[in-house]
């Protein structure tokens, strides 16, 4: 990630208290929401439309993060979107105490190949993942993360705008699959492109 130069905030003392519960605000927006924040989302909670202040105010509390031993980071992504998350180093320790897997492996699998592939025709999902792939689809749909679409006789299948604030993903779909090379790994990639063929 690229260093960020901020601009230093015009603050005087009186201000020094709403300065701060902005702060805290965005910081309880960011934790309550678990997904990736747009400025516009951010400056309802905080009650100025000024993309600046906002996003000012959310990169002091990405470097107040930083700053400190904590198991959360702020993360800014491509499209001026804010994110908390637990950082990388920390899943694995603590992944068994989460209630249950969002998505169990065959849906994960299934999801992977359709925001990688996407936009793509039901029936190739179906010839590389199999029969059982229509359970999944279901599923994905009602979970909001993907849309199927009737084109003529054939129904296009693609990811939906939750599925990237759900994973903070770019919603510019190159960027979305540059992203999901780096997560899934080359061979995995190479493998879903094998598949496809």
């Amino acid at each position: 990630m690229k260093e960020i130069e901020l601009e230093m905030l015009e603050i005087t003392p009186g201000e020094t208290k709403e300065h701060q519960q902005r702060l805290a605000l965005i910081e309880a927006a960011l934790y309550v929401a678990g997904r990736p924040l747009d400025l516009k989302t951010l400056g309802s909670v905080i009650k100025t439309r000024s993309k600046r202040m906002i996003q000012q105010l959310t990169r002091i509390l990405k470097q107040e993060y930083d700053s400190r031993f904590t198991s959360l980071q702020i993360l800014e992504l491509e499209d001026e979107r804010f994110v908390m998350q637990l950082k990388a180093h920390y899943s694995p320790r603590v992944q068994k105490l989460a209630m249950r897997p969002f998505l169990t492996s065959g849906p994960l699998k299934t999801l992977s190949y359709i925001a990688y592939r996407q936009p793509l025709p039901q029936r190739q999902v179906l010839n590389v993942r199999g029969k059982h792939v229509y359970s999944h689809l279901k599923q994905l749909e009602g979970l909001g993360l993907i849309s199927r679409e009737r084109v003529g006789r054939q129904k296009i299948i693609r990811t939906t705008q939750f599925f990237a604030d759900y994973f903070g993903l770019s919603h510019e779909l190159r960027a979305m699959k540059r992203q999901l090379k780096k997560v899934i790994g080359f061979p995995k990639v190479k493998a879903m492109e094998e598949e496809s063929k």
